[in-house]
């Protein structure tokens, strides 16, 4: 691949200095979604969008059916009656709930909530479906719109009222042994997707007073933003047998004794898309990996005037072979619009590869080349197109993962005392780790001194536990490391 002296460098100034004007500029450009919705925090999909995140959806599919989850959809009103069945899990959510109170101008007797999450009207109907042994493990999956009333201030794609692409997978088990064994599991498929989405990440096991409502303990997966913050993109909760004790879902031994299931579930939503926008782009735009770009290659002809080459048909040409060879292309004919536009316009909707065609090209059957990622542009002879074009697109996706890895890793620092862990927020960058005794006091004065959330601890524990460090608050000896971030 040559010419790689006449590429412009990759600019992302706008995208690290003021990343939240570019995001919001790029979820409008880009075509992603519209936020005028007259329901503040529930915003329109729009066809673009739309078909990138079917794509991520594509795969969790995938990974659903080869693990052996069975998809479901329950509907989104809960009665009033099951959702206070479990104390602590509605007490963390009471505050976020929309309630429905009335059919037209009658009320009714038992009042709805449109679901938070699905534990509450799921669980009900597990205690009918669950009996034996024989049936578990017993793994179900489904993505559904959820409703939060966020009070903060809200973000397409990071924080709504209305999560319209919610997956959740919700497992049951005979011990508890078994419900880690599909923790472990969740943690295989959510690697699988962050490696097809490009997107480096930590794990982190989050402090009891941050869990999720209800749970034994919870996992939380984050990725880094271009402005130090953090995004959680995953969790995974394991619940031991404290919903089940509160839903009455028992099953039968093998020795005929009856016992109550244990649970765990699994959590990500469109924060996914937000985390691939936000961690590959530049000020150019979006930078799609191939895996989900709707369209992996666009083709614009050049054309000439009084040119004897018809490069339109020869881009068409090219297209065919491309869609033959089962890649997603699209050639950009629209008429009295300048090529140097119609890139601009590609390049911010972040299609991984461009071929430009023009007389000499036909002339010479050849074509050019050009990276979304890194802008190089290079000459490909005619037949090796698609072998080119594969290869390519294979070098983008490893591209573009090396280098969110490089930032991400840079973005992660370990210090022993409060005061550098303060200097190093005042840049506002990334995560900072500090030895930490264990104690909820201690985590969550440090949490209020630098004005910051406690992820929790590195996961799995081997990787948080630390040896002769005195904890960053009381000077205590430390048990583990503890991370901390501004996060969304």
């Amino acid at each position: 691949m040559s010419n790689s002296n006449n590429r412009p460098k990759v600019k992302r100034e706008k995208w690290s200095n003021e990343f939240s004007e570019w995001y919001n500029e790029m979820i409008e450009l880009a075509g992603i979604q519209d936020k005028r919705y007259p329901v503040k925090g529930m915003n329109v999909w729009l066809p673009y969008g739309l078909k990138i995140m079917r794509n991520i959806e594509n795969f969790i599919h995938e990974e659903m059916r080869r693990t052996g989850h069975d998809e479901v959809l329950f509907p989104a009103l809960i009665p009033e009656t099951e959702f206070e069945k479990e104390a602590e899990h509605i007490a963390g959510f009471h505050g976020e709930v929309l309630w429905v109170t009335h059919a037209g101008e009658r009320p009714l007797d038992v009042r709805l909530i449109l679901r938070p999450t699905s534990e509450t009207a799921m669980y009900p109907m597990f205690n009918l479906w669950i009996r034996s042994h024989a049936n578990l493990p017993f793994k179900v999956y489904q993505i559904v719109n959820v409703y939060r009333y966020e009070t903060k201030h809200t973000r397409p794609l990071i924080r709504v009222r209305e999560i319209s692409r919610f997956f959740e997978a919700h497992t049951a088990h005979e011990s508890f042994e078994d419900a880690e064994r599909q923790i472990k599991e969740d943690l295989e498929i959510f690697d699988n997707l962050a490696k097809k989405l490009a997107l480096p990440y930590i794990i982190s096991k989050r402090p009891d007073w941050d869990k999720f409502p209800g749970a034994f303990y919870s996992l939380g997966a984050e990725v880094i933003m271009p402005d130090g913050r953090t995004l959680q993109i995953g969790t995974m909760h394991n619940y031991k047998q404290n919903f089940a004790k509160a839903y009455e879902i028992t099953f039968e031994k093998e020795d005929g004794t009856h016992d109550y299931v244990h649970q765990t579930t699994f959590g990500m939503s469109e924060r996914l898309l937000a985390a691939v926008m936000a961690i590959h782009g530049d000020d150019n735009g979006l930078v799609l990996p191939p895996t989900i770009a709707p369209i992996q290659v666009v083709i614009v002809p050049i054309p000439k005037k009084d040119s004897p080459y018809d490069v339109s048909a020869y881009a068409k040409e090219l297209a065919e072979e491309l869609k033959t060879a089962g890649i997603r292309v699209h050639v950009d004919d629209r008429e009295d619009i300048r090529p140097g536009r119609k890139f601009y316009d590609w390049e911010i909707k972040g299609v991984p590869l461009r071929i430009e065609v023009g007389p000499r090209d036909v002339e010479e059957n050849k074509a050019v080349l050009a990276r979304r990622d890194t802008f190089e542009k290079f000459s490909v002879e005619r037949e090796k197109i698609v072998e080119e074009v594969r290869k390519t697109l294979d070098t983008i996706m490893e591209n573009l993962y090396a280098r969110a890895k490089e930032f991400m890793e840079s973005h992660i620092k370990r210090v022993d005392t409060i005061e550098e862990a303060k200097q190093l927020f005042e840049d506002r960058r990334g995560v900072v780790e500090l030895p930490w005794c264990g104690e909820e006091s201690c985590g969550v004065e440090m949490e209020e001194i630098l004005d910051a959330s406690m992820l929790g601890i590195p996961y799995p524990e081997e990787m948080a536990k630390v040896e002769g460090k005195k904890c960053a608050h009381c000077g205590k000896e430390a048990k583990y490391i503890a991370r901390f971030a501004r996060t969304y």
